[in-house]
Parts: structure tokens; C-alpha cells; sequence
């Protein structure tokens, strides 16, 4: 990396200004970029095209950093798509604002959130979930003017973020209100996840509309510092209203294989470095250009090359077993039975690859909806079409989804029709990207819908189960409850395992006490925790059970009887997940007795780093498990 001091010379020495500018703005993008590496993933393809943008503002049009983070009258600087992060923490790093320790602590418990956080310096809003940004800068602009502070709000937006509804609510009334002190730039890179923003949901002129809102407009190359210097000068002159800036930019800008339109995989028009990290080849190309490209520069100025800082990567042991995807078992089930149910139609919102549904859009165009970065309106799409006899398969993060659409979500139920809603990413991991992407809210708010079923398979064979049980044999809605990295382990069923409504399956027996567990990576930790505990002549029966909202007491008799510690591994809050549902039919059915019970769930705010970290941090791997059960035997 990039050390502090190298930024310092550079800033100190005598060069024009657009010239240093794009100096530092290639050396935040080169540290950028070994942050993501070795984070393990990122999102590199938005931070660099924000990055010239980033820079200019910081480096040269606001106040900043001059006054102070904590000063009243500061320029407040923010990204509502949260993305582009990477690039920001670099660029704070640069600053002095953040510590060497932080920034290459990305996506690590006690780092940096892999989205804005404003527990970190710098960082003036959390985001990452898409749309909010310019409704907060308009509050925040509003709150300036009433305590008499000065300082302008910039808004960094992404042109796929235009797709969702809110940020258009923030566009139509900031200028009714008498906004004048608030800007919003956006990053116009043109291409959303994989594709670009015209395939997803074009936005068609958009300039006429921010227009029509009463903002004032303009448009520019968001890489020249000379166009972006202009633009500033302009706004300052307009004092009666809020301005937007479409800033043209590149995804990618910088590493010449991961700009647009070169960076698409096979001429399919897929992007691929919107996000993860890049392997050791591509890292070493992307890194070796950028410092070549800033090296060239000050050898031309007669400066010194730059002085690199090795960093260690932490080595990675690989397991030798191929990962099981359940979403891959998801994706191609929805293949499988589109041949004879007709009216299977599957929604998706910007999510196909994340989803494993692409497989379906290019089966099934036809019956395929790809509605963009807008749940609200995907999910009462999908309530039109149930309303005229299709099975719609709505597909989000379960984040998103369960939260921002729940009021449409009961609006389509309460009409007697029959959706099913794929909530993938659910749960506490993967947890690099941080709370705004960790779904620990979703069977609390699906569960207090009548006539919806709730299911988290823990492996691909289960997946398939399932997604043909919510097609062809139940009359309520679903709720599939999907995680979207790999599995620890593939969690082996019993041979002669069916999927029956309120049912779960014994995955390892015992009788000092029980376990219930659902999905992948907790059903993982709760057979450790019982491989553990066996060591110390604890004997713990695992249960998995994905019915989260449905049980059938009779079987859950069974599972308890002989039991005298029942616990529940809850990949949710405490509030409203399986632990309530069982604790409310075993009280109902008086089988609590003498019985203890003890829910362990995601307390607070779930925890950003990676998986063994959070999991740590939570209580929730194996050994906490074991030392939480054992303390709790009976004597």
C-alpha cells in the first residue's frame, strides 16, 4: 500500500493543481483496491469511478477538512448508494482521518463496516440501503438553516439508486421546501450490479425531471477536475434552490480491465467488478497500472518514484470440497418446474446473479420481470400478477425485501392471493458488508402475516423440497429464507428425510439436551458445539427445523421429552424468530415441566467482520455454544 507519509509529500509538492489532484486520486484508488483485496471482497467498480469526484471535493471545493469534522459549519459530504465506501475510506485514510490499522482492517470486526457507518470518523451517514440519501441530505441541509450554521450538504447517488422510490420523494419536495443548500451529485457509470442501467430500467432523460422538480441542473465528466471545478463555480452564483450534478463517469476508472464497456464477461454484457475481490493475478495487473501510471507522472516532474509498504496477506487454507450454494439448488429448481407450471413468473430486483435466478431469465424471458432497484414496486407487481392467476417467486435480499416492501407485502395477502417470496442473504452472515445487508428482522415481520409459511432450508436437497412444496402443495404464501454464500459443511439429512409442514429432522441425537437449529451456517456451528460437548460426555441432540413459524406439537414432543435443557440457535433477533414460536406451542401444550429454556439469537446490532469474528462476537460459534449449554446443564 500507499503509506501516509507519501501523500503528504505529494500535497506538499509544488505541481498544478489538477495535476496533484489526479496524483492523489490515482494513489486512493491503488489503496483502495489493496483494502478490497485484503478484505476478500468489496465493492471495487463504484469507488473508482466516484473517486476523481471524491477527491475534488474533499481536496478542493469543501471546507471539510480545513475546519474540522466537528465543526458546525463544515461541508457534510455523504454516499447514499454506500458502494463506493472503499474508495471513500481511502481517500479519509489519505486525509489523516483515519489510521494505516483501520484501513486495512475493512469488513473486520473492530474496522471498517463494509458500508458507511457513522460509528467511524469521517463518515456522516449510514447507508447501503438504497434510496435514503437524498431525503437524509435534505434533513440534514434543513437542520443547517434552522440552527443558523453554515456549510453546504453534498449527496453522492448512483444511477441505479435513481430506480427506487424515495430518492425521487426527496427529489420533488427539496425544492418546495426552499432547499438551497444542498447538492447531489450523481455518479452516472451507467451500469448497475452486472448490466447496464438501460437493460435493468432506463431511466430515459432524466435532466428534464430533476428540472421540472425545481432543482437547478447541470452536467459534466465527472473525471475532469477542470469541468468539475466549473460546475462548483456555478452552483456557488445559484442561491435560490438545490442543484444536482450528472457526473459522467466510468465503472472500474483507473484499472483499464475493470472499466466499462471492457470489463464485461464474454460480450454478454455482464460486469464483473461490482463486487468481491480480485484474485492475485488481477490484483497484482490492477495495482502494478495504477502505480506505473502515478510513477510515470512524477518522473516527469523530476519527483521520486513512490516508496510501497508490503502488506502480508493473511493465507487462506483451502478445505479441498467443492462449496454447496443452496440458492444454486433454488435457481435451478425454479427451472425444473417452470416446464409444467405454466404460470410461474419470477421477479427480481437487480439481484439475478446474487439470487442464482439468471439461470431462469435466460430459460424463461418471457417469465422473467427484472424490475430494478425498487422492492416496493416489485412486490406489488407481483400482486397484479397473482391477481390474474400467475405465481409470482418475488426475489431480494431478505433485508430489503421483508423491511421496505412489508407494507405492500400485506396489501397483496390481504387480497387472498398466493406469492412466494425468496429472501436471500438472510441472517446474520455473510457480515463483511454490515448491518444494512444482515437481515435479523425478517421472520419477526413476516410472522405477524396470517397465512404465510416461513421456510430456511439448511442444504440444496432440502432447497429443492422446499420450493416445490410453496409451488404445488400449499394454498398460503411463502417465505423461503435463503443465505447467499456458501455452506460451511453440506448438513447431511436423514436417508429417508421428507419435508413436512411443522417437522424438522434429528441431525445428531442426545438426550442431556436439545438444540434447534435452521439454516446452513447455524445448523454448522450447533453440530460443532455437539462434537464438542461429546468430548466432555455432554450428549446434545441437534434438531434442524425450517418451518420458523409453524410446528407441529406432536412432533415437538418428541424432540423434548426426555430433554431437560431446550435451546433454540436463533440466525435472527431474539424478537419474533423460531425461539418465540417454540416457547409460545410448548407453553400452550404444557411441555415445559421442569424443563429449562434458553433462546440464543443476534442481540443488538448484528456485527461487521468476518464470519468466525461475528459469530464470536455473538455467542453463536460452536465453542460459545458448548460452553453456554454445558454451563447451563442441570446439576
Amino acid at each position: 500500500m500507499i503509506p501516509s507519509e507519501e501523500f503528504k509529500r505529494i500535497g506538499q509538492a509544488n505541481l498544478p493543481d489538477y495535476q496533484k489532484l489526479a496524483l492523489v486520486a490515482d494513489m486512493c484508488r491503488a489503496n483502495a483496491l489493496t483494502s478490497v483485496k485484503i478484505a476478500g471482497s468489496g465493492h471495487l467498480g463504484s469507488s473508482l469511478s466516484a473517486m476523481d469526484i471524491v477527491i475534488f471535493l474533499y481536496y478542493k471545493e469543501m471546507n471539510t477538512i480545513d475546519l474540522g469534522l466537528e465543526h458546525p459549519d463544515r461541508d457534510v459530504y455523504f454516499s447514499s448508494k454506500g458502494h463506493d465506501v472503499p474508495g471513500l475510506y481511502s481517500v479519509l485514510y489519505s486525509l489523516g482521518v483515519l489510521p494505516r490499522e483501520k484501513l486495512l482492517k475493512l469488513r473486520r470486526l473492530g474496522g471498517l463496516d463494509g458500508h458507511p457507518d457513522v460509528g467511524i470518523p469521517g463518515i456522516e451517514s449510514n447507508s447501503g440501503s438504497l434510496g435514503m440519501g437524498i431525503s437524509k441530505g435534505k434533513g440534514m441541509a434543513f437542520a443547517k438553516r434552522l440552527a443558523g450554521r453554515k456549510g453546504r450538504i453534498f449527496v453522492l447517488t448512483g444511477d441505479g439508486e435513481l430506480q427506487e422510490g424515495q430518492i425521487f420523494e426527496g427529489f420533488q419536495t427539496a425544492a418546495h421546501q426552499g432547499i438551497n443548500n444542498l447538492i447531489a451529485i450523481v455518479d452516472h457509470n451507467k451500469v448497475q450490479s452486472d448490466k447496464m442501467v438501460d437493460e435493468i430500467a432506463g431511466l430515459g432523460e432524466f435532466e428534464s425531471k430533476f428540472r421540472n422538480f425545481g432543482w437547478y441542473v447541470r452536467r459534466c465528466d465527472g473525471h475532469d477536475f477542470r469541468q468539475l471545478t466549473e460546475v462548483m463555480s456555478d452552483f456557488a452564483e445559484v442561491i435560490d434552490r438545490p442543484k444536482i450534478l450528472i457526473a459522467d463517469t466510468i465503472k472500474g476508472r483507473g484499472i483499464s480491465f475493470m472499466e466499462h464497456p471492457k470489463a464485461f464477461v464474454d460480450g454478454k454484457g455482464l460486469y464483473r467488478w461490482h463486487a468481491g475481490a480480485p484474485d492475485d493475478q488481477a490484483f497484482t495487473a490492477g495495482y502494478e497500472e495504477v502505480i506505473d501510471r502515478v510513477n510515470s507522472r512524477l518522473t516527469e516532474e523530476n519527483l521520486a518514484l513512490l516508496r510501497l509498504e508490503d502488506i502480508p496477506l493473511e493465507k487462506k487454507e483451502k478445505s479441498g470440497v467443492s462449496p454447496e450454494y443452496v440458492a444454486d439448488a433454488f435457481g435451478e429448481a425454479l427451472v425444473e418446474i417452470a416446464v409444467e407450471r405454466k404460470e410461474l413468473v419470477v421477479l427480481d430486483a437487480d439481484l439475478a446473479a446474487d439470487c442464482r435466478i439468471r439461470g431462469f431469465e435466460e430459460r424463461y424471458p418471457e417469465r422473467f420481470i427484472e424490475n430494478g432497484i425498487a422492492e416496493q414496486d416489485l412486490v406489488s407487481t407481483a400482486g397484479g400478477l397473482a391477481l390474474q392467476g400467475f405465481l409470482p417467486v418475488v426475489n431480494s435480499f431478505a433485508a430489503f425485501l421483508a423491511s421496505r416492501a412489508n407494507e405492500q407485502i400485506y396489501t397483496n395477502a390481504c387480497e387472498g392471493t398466493r406469492i412466494i417470496y425468496a429472501c436471500h442473504y438472510a441472517g446474520l452472515i455473510p457480515a463483511g458488508p454490515g448491518k444494512s445487508h444482515q437481515s435479523i428482522r425478517d421472520i419477526s415481520l413476516f410472522g405477524a402475516l396470517p397465512n404465510f409459511e416461513i421456510i430456511q432450508p439448511c442444504n440444496a436437497v432440502e432447497t429443492r423440497m422446499a420450493i416445490k412444496y410453496c409451488v404445488n402443495e400449499t394454498e398460503n404464501n411463502c417465505v423461503l429464507r435463503l443465505i447467499i454464500g456458501p455452506s460451511p459443511r453440506v448438513i447431511q439429512l436423514p436417508t429417508d428425510y421428507e419435508l413436512k409442514p411443522g417437522k424438522g429432522s434429528v441431525l445428531r441425537d442426545g438426550r442431556d439436551a436439545v438444540l434447534f437449529a435452521y439454516g446452513p451456517v447455524m445448523l454448522h456451528e450447533a453440530i460443532l458445539a455437539g462434537e464438542i460437548l461429546e468430548a466432555q460426555n455432554f450428549s446434545l441432540r441437534v434438531v434442524n427445523m425450517p418451518w420458523l413459524n409453524h410446528v407441529d406439537p406432536g412432533w415437538l414432543a418428541d424432540m423434548i421429552w426426555d430433554c431437560p435443557g431446550i435451546y433454540v440457535l436463533e440466525d435472527h433477533s431474539p424478537v419474533g424468530g423460531l425461539g418465540d414460536h417454540l416457547l409460545k406451542v410448548i407453553t400452550r401444550e404444557g411441555l415445559m415441566k421442569a424443563k429449562s429454556f434458553d433462546c440464543i439469537a443476534v442481540e443488538g446490532f448484528p456485527a461487521c467482520g468476518t464470519p468466525p469474528e461475528v459469530l464470536k462476537y455473538h455467542g453463536m460459534d460452536g465453542s460459545s455454544l458448548a460452553q453456554r449449554i454445558y454451563s447451563g446443564r442441570k446439576k
